[in-house]
């Protein structure tokens, strides 16, 4: 299965190359360009490197959120363009999950297990959504290559979410870019390198969906973005 896998929910986009659950390559879009005109040529020069054409890809993956309302946009809709094209499947994938599956390799050896002898480290990811808020989850790290979710994904002030974290609790995401400085005593972060979304490992869950059996209609799969925008919001205000 060859996939192509793009991430462009957060300010450091990327895309990768996959053959199976192999990465083959990865590469990051150009930080002095918006992802709107970075993105394509990221895509062609990423193709060329690997030696495919475009109509090699058979599964497209690809971040629907949370993350930046015009990241969303851009990642989903070139996604789901290009397996048009190519006639490929495409799946959406949680970007908090790529967070937290992309330090699972190494969360032992960063920061040590948070639990006793025997069970799972836990991991708490956060993105920051502006306004004072973020959308967060935990995840049990089973493997390198295996995490789930252990509760729904929250919308909750960012206070809220950092008081409710324990001693000893593994935190990561973006979020912790406006937050690390602010974490409660004995709260252990995951390296930096961590806490933005990577698209190999985008690549990597849709892999792992896509031989479990799961199928996104191209047509139906939309961002999740958990909350409107600023703009939405002040519109309404105005009760336009």
């Amino acid at each position: 299965m060859r996939i192509l896998a793009l991430e462009t929910t957060d300010k450091t986009g990327s895309v990768a190359a996959l053959d199976d659950y192999n990465l083959l390559a990865e590469l990051m879009l150009d930080q002095n360009q918006r992802s709107a005109r970075s993105l394509a040529p990221a895509m062609q020069a990423l193709l060329a490197r690997v030696d495919w054409s475009p109509k090699d890809v058979q599964l497209v993956g690809v971040s629907i959120g949370p993350g930046s309302f015009t990241g969303l946009r851009i990642g989903l809709t070139a996604a789901k363009v290009f397996a048009y094209a190519v006639d490929a499947n495409v799946l959406g994938i949680n970007t908090l999950e790529a967070v937290a599956l992309g330090g699972a390799a190494d969360l032992a050896g960063d920061v040590g297990q948070p639990c006793g002898t025997g069970c799972q480290p836990v991991l708490h990811v956060a993105i920051d959504v502006q306004r004072g808020d973020v959308v967060a989850q935990p995840f049990a790290m089973h493997s390198p290559d295996r995490v789930e979710s252990l509760g729904p994904q929250e919308l909750l002030p960012a206070d809220q979410w950092l008081s409710r974290l324990t001693p000893e609790t593994v935190v990561s995401g973006p979020a912790l870019i406006r937050l690390a400085d602010r974490l409660p005593s004995g709260i252990k972060a995951m390296d930096r390198r961590y806490w933005p979304p990577r698209a190999s490992a985008v690549g990597r869950l849709a892999a792992q969906y896509y031989s479990a059996g799961r199928r996104d209609d191209l047509w139906k799969l939309v961002p999740r973005y958990f909350r409107r925008s600023a703009a939405e919001e002040k519109w309404d205000a105005m009760g336009k």
